[in-house]
């Protein structure tokens, strides 16, 4: 997979910044005393949608629109974050959305889908379920797949890369959660776009390691998706194209539990009084297990966490 150029990036930013503006990164002086180094956090969990999806959404959304006369309505299988931006794409473009979301799904990430006025269907088991339904909906006339992983997409998330990489100093690792992968072949993008020497390093959870473990056999395997804390890391099957950038792109896959992942997330509040859901703390969770040398960045990827688990990540009982 090539991935998207430097002038591929912006023309995406221009898409993206007539409904968003760039959101913050911060160095936090308590998060950067506990890590024993400089960190930065992009804060992507302060987007429109709670999470970084809108932009590869709405780049996605865009192009199909343009080039598909007759489109009518926008397909996509989700654990929540990818729904919410397909659903506000849609929205904001006069078209319609069905999103498939497995069955058991977090209950506030499907109210927020329909409130942007998405149909939500259940279905399946696991997203991998929830993904071979909606490529048979996505079928029908006028209508039209938003993909999990596209190289649009990657288009779409390497515009918070360009943004962070361009207000920070320069950084010497950048820790980015994987769950289908555009968010680190984003980050990937921007950092060779721009010509840098930061090392970028995926985070996954130990429980859904198929892409630590397709990482470490160079080859694409597949494995159980069992995390209890972090959903939009719950990936059974790894895409190809997202492999090949990553192989060619990242220093290393780290591995953090479900335990280490719930720490991260109440050291977030602490630390810093922002929300984390668990995928979005991932990175941070992955930096406080390796203790990096070096100015360090921290991708927080969300914030859309249920009420009821984030009381049980807070009160410890997870």
């Amino acid at each position: 997979m090539i991935l998207p150029n430097l002038a591929e990036i912006e023309a995406a930013q221009q898409v993206l910044y007539r409904v968003m503006p760039p959101t913050p990164q911060y160095s936090w002086p308590l998060l950067n005393q506990r890590l024993g180094v400089e960190t930065w956090v992009k804060h992507e969990n302060h987007s429109p949608v709670g999470a970084f999806k809108l932009r590869g959404a709405l780049v996605c959304a865009t192009r199909l629109k343009e080039t598909q006369p007759g489109l009518t309505t926008l397909v996509a299988a989700t654990r929540g974050n990818h729904g919410q931006g397909v659903a506000m794409a849609a929205r904001l473009l006069g078209l319609r959305a069905v999103i498939v979301v497995p069955i058991g799904n977090s209950v506030e990430k499907n109210r927020a889908m329909r409130a942007q006025s998405a149909t939500l269907i259940e279905h399946g088991l696991d997203f991998q379920e929830s993904l071979e339904f909606a490529y048979s909906l996505a079928a029908e006339p006028g209508r039209a797949m938003v993909e999990s992983f596209h190289l649009r997409l990657v288009m779409g998330t390497a515009t918070y890369a360009l943004e962070f990489f361009s207000a920070t100093p320069p950084l010497t690792t950048v820790y980015v959660p994987i769950g289908l992968g555009s968010s680190i072949c984003g980050v990937s993008a921007a950092r060779n776009a721009l010509g840098l020497s930061t090392e970028v390093v995926g985070v996954v959870a130990s429980a859904s390691p198929s892409y630590a473990r397709s990482f470490q056999q160079r080859q694409v395997v597949s494995a159980p998706a069992n995390t209890q804390i972090a959903d939009g890391l719950a990936c059974r099957q790894p895409n190809a194209d997202a492999m090949e950038a990553i192989w060619a792109n990242v220093a290393r896959i780290v591995q953090v539990s479900d335990a280490e992942i719930a720490n991260a997330m109440r050291v977030y509040y602490q630390d810093t009084h922002n929300l984390a859901e668990g995928a979005g703390a991932a990175a941070l969770a992955g930096a406080l297990q390796e203790k990096p040398a070096g100015r360090t960045g921290i991708i927080l990827t969300g914030g859309n966490v249920d009420r009821e688990l984030y009381s049980r990540v807070l009160a410890e009982e997870l």
